[in-house]
């Protein structure tokens, strides 16, 4: 459901408009309709918890939800639960796998032939740093990467945080979570050859400051969550720039749906040293004219001793938005019960 190439309506409304963003002014807003109803959601058996989430993605059966979770607390370092999560849309676990083979899960992506890839953001021993690719009954396909081992060489990576695939099969990682990481996109071809990285630590056209989330557009275009620059950025497949938008608040997760739609997940903002102004929440918008229309807020407080906020979302094909907690975790349904009117 990222990748919405090859969705006829949104494709037409896109190609209708130009390369440039020309809404990309000025900090996101506070002040939309909110017509969501929110629910916790999802059930896992034997008492067991849902700890933090930060990757969620949809199923090619378009109902079904995906979630990359940190074995019921905030790591998977030492546990022998499965973090790779499918349930049924009536929130019922039907498919778990993973165990004992990641450190920090974070990104997940579901390709157009239902293969599963992830991230694990961070390392320990010989495991971690990595892009990992599943067959849909949990086979390993290809790992991407040096287990274990940091670094911004040809085939490591440092905390990368997401993964999407292009309509040619070419694969775009997110490497980097802030800090002392890296903080680049890098470029594969189908079969996991390096082909290019682009992107440094800075806040200026082409640099990052935290590539949170990756999706593909309907017309191919890679779009960025740079969340530590407060920003979404918007590139060809080769690394050019083509624009920004900064209204859809500090992104830590971006969905494209197949109306063209733009989610976009802030779960770091007000806070007195990061925009204080801006709430936290779901700002939506579509991606072609970069006009949010809704904000749901985020209903929990903000508390530093739990840390982490609501910061993936993914939609289904009936417009269901589904959302994932770090810190405390949990995954919540979001529905809109105008959703006809869109």
């Amino acid at each position: 459901m990222r990748n919405v190439m090859a969705l006829g309506a949104a494709l037409v409304a896109a190609l209708a408009l130009s390369d440039v963003v020309t809404e990309s002014q000025g900090e996101a807003g506070n002040d939309f309709p909110n017509p969501y109803t929110i629910g916790p959601w999802g059930q896992l058996p034997g008492g067991r918890k849902i700890g933090a989430v930060a990757g969620i993605d949809i199923d090619r059966d378009g109902r079904s939800l995906w979630a990359f979770e940190r074995c019921g607390g905030a790591t998977c370092d030492g546990s022998s639960l499965a973090p790779l999560l499918k349930f049924d849309s009536g929130g019922k676990l039907i498919a778990s796998f993973g165990a004992g083979m990641f450190v920090y899960p974070h990104g997940i992506y579901v390709d157009r032939d239902d293969n599963i890839w992830v991230t694990d953001g961070q390392g320990k021993g010989s495991k971690g740093h990595t892009v990992v690719k599943f067959s849909p009954t949990g086979r390993v396909l290809m790992t991407l990467g040096t287990p274990g081992v940091a670094g911004a060489g040809d085939d490591m990576f440092n905390q990368p945080s997401d993964v999407v695939v292009g309509p040619t099969g070419s694969i775009f990682v997110a490497d980097g979570h802030g800090g002392d990481s890296n903080a680049r996109i890098v470029k594969f071809d189908r079969d996991g050859k390096f082909i290019k990285a682009w992107g440094k630590k800075g806040s200026g056209e082409g640099e990052f400051d935290t590539p949170h989330s990756l999706l593909i557009d309907g017309r191919g275009r890679l779009v960025v969550a740079d969340r530590g620059n407060s920003r979404i950025q918007i590139f060809d497949q080769e690394g050019r720039f083509i624009s920004e938008m900064r209204q859809f608040g500090r992104p830590s997760s971006i969905f494209l749906d197949a109306k063209g739609m733009l989610y976009s997940a802030d779960s770091q903002s007000n806070t007195p040293a990061v925009n204080p102004s801006v709430k936290r929440g779901i700002r939506i918008g579509a991606l072609a004219d970069g006009k949010v229309r809704y904000f749901v807020p985020d209903p929990d407080p903000i508390d530093p001793a739990v840390g982490g906020g609501r910061e993936g979302v993914a939609v289904d094909r009936q417009g269901i938005v589904y959302v994932a907690k770090t810190g405390a975790g949990g995954l919540f349904r979001y529905t809109n019960e105008t959703a006809g009117s869109r």
